[in-house]
């Protein structure tokens, strides 16, 4: 029945181009709830604005090196592919898959593996600073189960989805298509039931390994339980030539989804290196978001998005790791990431005298937090320091002990871009998912 109140610098992304810097801010959290009750600009006397609350309360000042700010919000990441991740970039994806990712997932059979692994992966995006992430799983329903209950455990905010594949993959690694949905449907009345901050999730793979029949009955579950919808598109030319031969019916590759009941306002794509303009107006038409994972996109040498094409039309916009496509659990470094990305579209547009505009700082902090929340259909509980909202944050500590090297004369955002770009989990003093420490360097505040 208290409150915890921080006192000192306070940053958050309000849109998409305004990072809000407040300084000699108060923050005031409800124990019971988990949730922000007062957020107060250029306060001079903080004890005297605490007297006025109706409850007890503990003041943790911040010092002049830390400031609060919004927990990361992965909105990609596979996380039974972090037992190899840093490993296996050598191949292009179709060849990555087969050789490295469905011998690896087909291992999560056995939930010793899973209970192991899981532990391990949520633990580090925690202490990473990911207070939210959308995970892959496996096809394997136990091993499913015990994601669930290895977040819960760990306190992180999350959607999980159980992997769909009944076509195009090994025979060590394959569902049959009814065993598919029943164990889907299954999955989601177990994550529902726990009444939790974890949300389950529809996860066909991608086309390729999903029939017409299992796309369509995903499309059904997901309208039937009123769950979100996540899958891979438009990643790389092979896998493009390959899913649309597959499907010669549908105009390109988004229709494929489109076509079977898989895009809504609820559903968000990963990737979307190639997209036609029609097929960036269909995901805009159906409100459908994308998760840009640009160390992925390198790493597999699949290619480089262009996330203005997508933020122009008003698309729904947030960042992934994509573990292990992508090598690091860490926003930090799609955020980096990120950014070379966008210095890449920049450099072949002047090579072709066309304007273009890099992401800059506020983007890029929107796309990692507030961004992704949208994408996730979380904005309204997550993401930002809105009175109401889940205090979903960390307190960056840019001290002498971590990686970043402060000179005495910074600015507000300066420290932030150090942090973004120089830190690291260390730079990270507490990690907090609806008011519940989870992770962090320090000892608890």
């Amino acid at each position: 029945m208290t409150y915890n109140a921080f006192y000192g610098t306070i940053v958050h992304s309000i849109s998409l181009n305004q990072l809000d810097i407040v300084c000699n801010g108060l923050l005031v959290v409800d124990n019971d709830t988990g949730s922000i009750v007062t957020m107060e600009r250029e306060v001079e006397d903080v004890v005297k604005v605490l007297e006025r609350l109706d409850r007890p309360y503990k003041l943790h000042r911040l010092t002049p090196q830390q400031f609060l700010f919004p927990g990361f919000v992965d909105t990609h990441a596979h996380a039974p592919q972090y037992v190899f991740a840093g490993s296996g970039m050598d191949l292009q994806l179709l060849e990555w898959l087969n050789t490295y990712v469905f011998p690896a997932e087909s291992s999560f059979k056995s939930p010793a593996v899973a209970k192991d692994a899981y532990n391990k992966v949520v633990s580090r995006f925690l202490r990473n600073g990911t207070t939210t992430c959308s995970w892959f799983a496996t096809i394997h329903l136990d091993a499913c189960k015990l994601l669930v209950d290895t977040i819960e455990q760990l306190g992180q905010r999350a959607y999980v989805g159980k992997v769909n594949m009944d076509q195009n993959s090994p025979d060590y690694y394959i569902e049959p298509t009814e065993a598919s949905l029943n164990d889907t449907r299954e999955f989601i009345e177990y994550t529902q039931s726990k009444k939790t901050i974890i949300t389950p999730v529809v996860t066909p793979r991608f086309a390729i390994t999903c029939s017409s029949a299992l796309m369509h009955g995903l499309g059904k579950l997901a309208q039937e339980h009123d769950v979100p919808i996540q899958t891979h598109l438009c990643e790389n030319p092979n896998e493009i030539d390959f899913t649309c031969s597959l499907f010669p019916e549908s105009k390109d590759y988004t229709s494929i989804y489109a076509d079977h009941g898989l895009l809504g306002e609820k559903s968000y794509m990963a990737h979307c290196v190639y997209m036609t303009d029609d097929e960036i107006d269909m995901l805009a038409k159906h409100n459908t978001g994308v998760s840009h994972c640009a160390n992925s996109n390198f790493s597999l040498h699949s290619g480089v998005c262009d996330v203005r094409r997508f933020l122009n039309k008003g698309i729904k916009v947030g960042l992934g790791t994509d573990v292990a496509g992508g090598f690091a659990p860490s926003m930090l470094d799609a955020v980096r990431s990120s950014f070379f990305a966008s210095k890449c579209t920049l450099m072949a547009h002047r090579d072709r005298k066309q304007d273009y505009e890099h992401l800059g700082t506020a983007e890029l902090v929107y796309l990692a937090t507030l961004g992704g929340a949208r994408v996730l259909g979380l904005h309204d509980t997550t993401g930002n320091f809105v009175v109401g909202k889940a205090f979903d944050a960390l307190v960056v500590d840019l001290d002498s002990q971590g990686p970043v090297d402060l000179m005495g004369n910074e600015t507000p955002l300066q420290m932030v871009e150090k942090f973004l770009f120089n830190g690291s989990d260390q730079s990270l003093a507490h990690v907090f998912v609806q008011g519940r420490r989870v992770a962090g360097s320090m000892s608890s505040p």
